[in-house]
């Protein structure tokens, strides 16, 4: 029987042959943590994900995030970005064209509520919205690939606790073509379990984050 990483191997092979992967595959894969909205962002969004992808893949990662503008002409050298944050935002004219340009692209975005922030849940819905004004967000099926990369994930766990806590809990995405290009939680997905100095004090976290970011880093390059 084929173990599960061996699976990702062939399917990174069949892909390779198919031109489906970025050039940047030919070299460890890095991941962005976006600047936005002239001075925001991530301040405890756990990188461990990106370990756990070259562990449980064949999949190469750089091992932290590169701090990268949203409105920089940088954002198109990097085929997975994460946008988190606590409170209220404004993205800037610029950033609004060049994150439509850079989905539309190929690139891909992951964007979590820092511990359910209500605040922060209110301004992306606001903005995105503003961005695709014909692409809503939606719930994702849950059959939807981003569930099964890697590992099989049959619910997403929470806390219990803070906004939101109560409504059932499921990833939203944004879709260009056939592709989800965008995953968006407005619970948590910060898994402070692995960082320092932060908690999800009051809010709802998903507490089987780390495989969830590690399927969806997944999707994101391989499909």
């Amino acid at each position: 029987m084929k173990t599960r990483k061996t699976w990702i191997k062939l399917l990174m092979a069949a892909a390779s042959l198919l031109g489906a992967l970025p050039e940047v595959c030919a070299e460890a894969i890095q991941c962005a943590n976006l600047i936005y909205g002239g001075t925001h962002t991530s301040r405890c969004f756990s990188d461990e994900f990106l370990s756990a992808v070259q562990k449980d893949t064949t999949i190469e990662t750089e091992r932290r995030f590169k701090t990268v503008k949203l409105a920089s002409d940088e954002l198109f050298k990097y085929p997975f970005t994460v946008l988190t944050g606590e409170k209220d935002f404004h993205f800037t004219a610029d950033e609004r064209k060049n994150l439509k340009r850079y989905l539309e692209s190929g690139g891909f975005l992951l964007v979590s509520a820092g511990c359910s922030n209500q605040e922060f849940d209110k301004a992306f819905r606001r903005e995105i919205k503003a961005v695709f004004e014909d692409k809503p967000l939606g719930a994702l099926a849950a059959d939807h690939t981003i569930y099964r990369t890697v590992h099989p994930v049959a619910e997403l766990k929470t806390k219990g606790h803070g906004y939101g806590a109560n409504e059932k809990i499921a990833l939203e995405g944004l879709t260009v073509g056939e592709k989800t290009v965008l995953v968006y939680s407005k619970h948590g997905l910060n898994d402070t379990a692995h960082t320092e100095g932060c908690c999800c004090c009051g809010g709802s976290e998903i507490t089987n984050a780390l495989e969830v970011n590690v399927n969806i880093l997944v999707y994101a390059l391989l499909y």
